[in-house]
């Protein structure tokens, strides 16, 4: 399980980095708002933590705009504001959990296990990009003229693509996020090619293109 850890006081960062990673999480830690959210866009994670007073954007607002987007990957908040009016404010704004500091190690660690049993649990919601949504519980991919099944990995790959957006992906970068094991590009580049043609069946109107080895996803409009 991947983790996002953004919170701007590095000892304390250090530290509870250490002890997800210890419980077996793979955790990327940044330091500010704006890293944060940067991370989000050219990642996929099962689950993120935001410290809400943070340099640059806060995390209320990395939270706010990665919801206005679309992106529900999990949240938990971290803040020194004990006020039930923060905690309303979080909550409102998409927050899945809320941590006060100081907070107890432990009770991170068993909040961060507990909100992604209740993601496994529940499932993931749909994810919509043009006229396709890409329905992750059921493996599939739909669209006005019908839908077609997608293996796991081709779940993963569409998803990626939608969370970075117009800045697009490497083939390297795409291998590291769901072939890490392997060397080459040759798999992504193979699974993009089933992408397309399962995109053209269902007569998208996005298409998948590349440009200096980087892919993204893109309207026929703007494509032409």
């Amino acid at each position: 399980m991947k983790l996002l850890y953004a919170e701007d006081e590095k000892a304390l960062s250090m530290a509870v980095a250490e002890i997800l990673k210890m419980e077996g999480f793979d955790v990327d830690a940044v330091y500010s708002g704006d890293e944060a959210y940067n991370s989000i866009c050219n990642g996929t994670y099962d689950g993120i933590i935001l410290d809400i007073m943070m340099p640059g954007m806060s995390g209320l607002e990395v939270l706010e705009k990665i919801r206005g987007e679309g992106n529900y990957t999990p949240v938990i908040l971290l803040t020194a504001k004990t006020q039930v009016d923060d905690r309303i404010n979080g909550l409102s704004k998409g927050a899945d959990d809320y941590l006060a500091k100081p907070f107890d190690l432990g009770e991170l660690v068993a909040r961060v296990n507990a909100m992604i049993r209740r993601t496994i649990k529940y499932g993931k919601p749909s994810m919509q990009i043009g006229n396709i949504t890409l329905d992750r519980d059921n493996n599939k991919m739909v669209s006005p003229f019908g839908a077609l099944a997608l293996s796991s990995k081709e779940v993963d790959l569409l998803e990626h693509l939608i969370n970075v957006k117009e800045e697009g992906s490497s083939s390297q970068d795409i291998m590291q996020h769901l072939w890490p094991e392997e060397e080459d590009g040759a798999t992504a580049v193979l699974y993009l090619t089933y992408l397309k043609n399962k995109l053209k069946q269902l007569r998208a109107d996005i298409v998948i293109r590349k440009k200096n080895d980087i892919f993204y996803i893109a309207s026929i409009e703007d494509s032409i």
